[in-house]
């Protein structure tokens, strides 16, 4: 049986194995689900002990022996409704939390900077701070995001919406054959074959410029600066005026 969903709520591969191990033997002593798992004794006791920690796992003592066994599967369920009550718990200490979070962060930064996000989380990191803004603007974008992170894009998109967040998308050539219609609130025109070189991308919000790259090395280097981010709008314009094409 294949329970690597497991591991999506928290738990290791060494737990989520040990588990299962545990699913497909029954009750069982540590050493027969070190033979069936291959992993050390020392590191099973540890894993069980964690298991038995979570309430996924009991056992009794038979012949001064421990023999462990599976708690009811039902409480999978009730584990995932306790992380979802602590998380939002944790969200609503966020929120209250965020304005004063905000205010000592940008009293100390000055009114021009820049600076580098690696990696596709990070890459999520500088989507969200978007949608703080009315209105998106992207140069040269060939739906890379939706491609890498298709269900994150999803809850993305669907909070975009709601924030009635605007895009005017100049997106690559190549998109037109994929792009059956825009996303809600999405305006989109195409650029010349020429713009499609490189995986890379600019974005514009508020008074923030974003060079996307993504490819091998996912890569964000954001410049916040009022000046460079209305020329970057006027190049837009002028691109989705007189070069994109519908």
């Amino acid at each position: 049986m294949d329970l690597k969903f497991l591991t999506k709520l928290g738990l290791t591969e060494g737990e989520t194995k040990v588990y299962t191990a545990l699913v497909n033997l029954g009750a069982s002593r540590l050493t027969r689900i070190h033979e069936s798992t291959g992993i050390e004794r020392r590191n099973i006791y540890d894993i069980l002990n964690k298991l038995i920690k979570k309430g996924f796992v009991s056992y009794i003592n038979q012949n001064e022996t421990k023999v462990y066994n599976i708690s009811p599967p039902e409480r999978i369920i009730n584990y995932i409704t306790e992380k979802e009550t602590k998380l939002s718990e944790v969200k609503k200490e966020a929120e209250k939390a965020l304005p004063e979070l905000n205010r000592t962060i940008n009293s100390r930064r000055d009114e021009v900077y820049a600076e580098i996000f690696r990696g596709g989380e990070a890459m999520k990191t500088v989507f969200e701070d978007a949608l703080n803004y009315p209105e998106i603007y992207w140069i040269g974008g060939g739906r890379f995001m939706p491609k890498q992170f298709p269900e994150w894009f999803a809850y993305w998109t669907k909070k975009r919406i709601k924030k009635k967040v605007q895009i005017y998308y100049l997106a690559r050539n190549e998109l037109r054959n994929e792009v059956k219609k825009p996303f809600a609130l999405e305006a989109m025109r195409f650029l010349p074959e020429e713009f499609s070189k490189a995986p890379t991308a600019i974005g514009i919000y508020g008074d923030k410029i974003v060079n996307y790259q993504f490819g091998g090395t996912i890569l964000a280097t954001v410049t916040k600066s009022r000046e460079l981010a209305e020329s970057y709008k006027a190049y837009h314009k002028y691109l989705w005026d007189h070069v994109a094409e519908k």
